[in-house]
Parts: C-alpha cells; sequence; structure tokens
C-alpha cells in the first residue's frame, strides 16, 4: 500500500491505495492534512493537520488505514514532520 497527499475541492486528504493505483481510499479531509508515515505495523498512518487561519496551528494525527479512530496526538505546541523509529530497550 501506497499513503499519499491528494488536494480534492479545497481540501486536503491523506489517503492509501494499493501499488498498482487500484482501491484509493481517502481517509481524511482538513484544511491541510499532509506528510503522511507509516506505523512499523502497517495499520496505522501518522501525518501533519494544520488549521487554518492566520492563528494556524500544525500537530501531529494519527488514523487506522480503514479511516477510523483518526486522533490528535497529545503534546505542548505545534509539531510537524512525523517519523516512526524503532523502540529503545
Amino acid at each position: 500500500m501506497i499513503a499519499f497527499t491528494k488536494q480534492n475541492a479545497g481540501r486536503f486528504h491523506i489517503g492509501v491505495m494499493r501499488t498498482d493505483g487500484s482501491e484509493e481510499r481517502l481517509l481524511t479531509a482538513s484544511f491541510l492534512d499532509e506528510g503522511p508515515t507509516w506505523a512499523p505495523n502497517g495499520r496505522v498512518i501518522m501525518f501533519t493537520r494544520e488549521t487554518s487561519g492566520a492563528g494556524g496551528v500544525s500537530q501531529l494525527y494519527s488514523v487506522d488505514i480503514s479511516g477510523r479512530n483518526l486522533s490528535a496526538v497529545p503534546m505542548e505546541g505545534g509539531a510537524s514532520d512525523p517519523a516512526w523509529s524503532p523502540l529503545l530497550p
């Protein structure tokens, strides 16, 4: 599967599709969703969501590949460009 960002009708989406382009599914819709990255288990995607307006804030969100369980990652301040790393001992 490939995770991607798509702009459609003035909104940004995080989506997934097969490597041949089939079975496209849009998982999110917002003012600006971008930068999807796969969890090591292949079941969750982390991405950056930015709110609109002059006071817009970037925050990390996660969504499972069914499009359910969309949630903000709790943290202080804004964030962007998520990346997964191995667990530390």
